[in-house]
């Protein structure tokens, strides 16, 4: 999302072992959790098909026809090869296949037009945030998926057959608080929901890649799963929203960029980033509560806003470091 993960070179993607162009697509799924790995970008889509191979599909569709877009545009190709312009392409994909349905015509064409969409977005909000030096994360997605759940139901060839808008959670008053049951598959959950995902298998192999790309990568998305199942269980979150991962995914996120993307790694970092995961966590009913117009989809606004809040704080604390 906008930094290679540890410092890795661009140049390290363009030796690809399956070809450029996969090579680059896998990267571009990768990226959504900021990792520039083509192998992280394996275990990535291999989750996706565990979870169902629609949503494989539709993610390395989304990557694919992002990458091929920002190429047409001429667009950097280093960043291009690197999967920086891929990664929102694959998540506006995935969410047209989760929200609309992925089994119909014009989710397919929708999920093309939305992540080549994504692609200008992104050069146009890199554009509008360089100065203030940070970065675009994955705020083009959701733009584009905001837009989207809020403009489906409008057209009928959209919304026929497809699933009804995720309610709202319930207030937690009375809910039953989190069991064993529900922390444990809420770990991996957390990091699946990333990619839409509940599966705690599917969060295992997510995880999996991040341990591929890097132990610093897999050890920071472990904190910040483990923050934000904390931090919900503190706050009385009903046991169902923190086994399917609901809470906790931008927390993950937030972590990740917090402690080793845009910070450099220290104890210092880590306990920003962690604070991070926590308010991501807070703001993400919030947010759910504020997008009810169309259909309580919080979706990664809680990382955007959170992580470019904290990034935006950071030279003003001496302890801590923008790589």
């Amino acid at each position: 999302m906008g930094q290679q993960w540890g410092g890795e070179k661009a140049a390290e993607a363009i030796r690809p072992v399956f070809g450029r162009f996969p090579a680059e697509v896998l990267r571009g799924v990768a990226q959504v959790d900021f990792m520039p790995s083509a192998v992280c970008g394996l275990f990535f889509t291999a989750a996706l098909f565990a979870a169902g191979p629609q949503y494989g599909l539709y993610g390395l569709l989304g990557s694919a026809v992002a990458t091929t877009a920002a190429y047409g545009l001429g667009l950097d190709r280093t960043a291009v090869g690197a999967g920086l312009h891929g990664y929102n392409g694959c998540l506006v994909a995935l969410a047209c296949a989760v929200f609309l349905g992925a089994g119909h015509p014009a989710t397919l064409a929708v999920a093309v037009l939305g992540a080549a969409v994504a692609v200008v977005l992104t050069a146009g909000l890199a554009a509008l945030l360089a100065k203030a030096a940070l970065p675009v994360l994955t705020a083009p997605f959701c733009l584009v998926a905001t837009a989207l759940t809020a403009a489906a139901p409008g057209f009928r060839q959209l919304w026929h057959g497809a699933p009804a808008p995720a309610a709202l959670p319930a207030p937690a008053t009375g809910t039953t608080a989190p069991g064993w049951g529900d922390l444990w598959h809420g770990f991996f959950a957390n990091i699946g929901q990333v990619f839409f995902l509940p599966q705690w298998y599917a969060g295992l192999l997510f995880l999996a890649g991040l341990f591929a790309a890097g132990r610093l990568a897999g050890l920071a998305a472990c904190a910040g799963s483990a923050t934000a199942l904390l931090t919900a269980w503190a706050s009385g979150a009903p046991g169902d929203q923190v086994g399917q991962g609901l809470l906790g995914y931008s927390g993950v996120l937030t972590a990740l960029a917090l402690h080793g993307v845009f910070l450099a790694p220290g104890g210092w970092s880590l306990g920003y980033a962690l604070a991070g995961a926590a308010t991501a966590t807070l703001l993400t009913p919030a947010l759910g509560a504020v997008t009810a117009p169309f259909g309580g989809h919080a979706l990664t606004w809680p990382f955007v806003l959170t992580t470019l809040l904290f990034l935006a704080a950071a030279p003003a604390v001496p302890r801590l470091h923008r790589r």
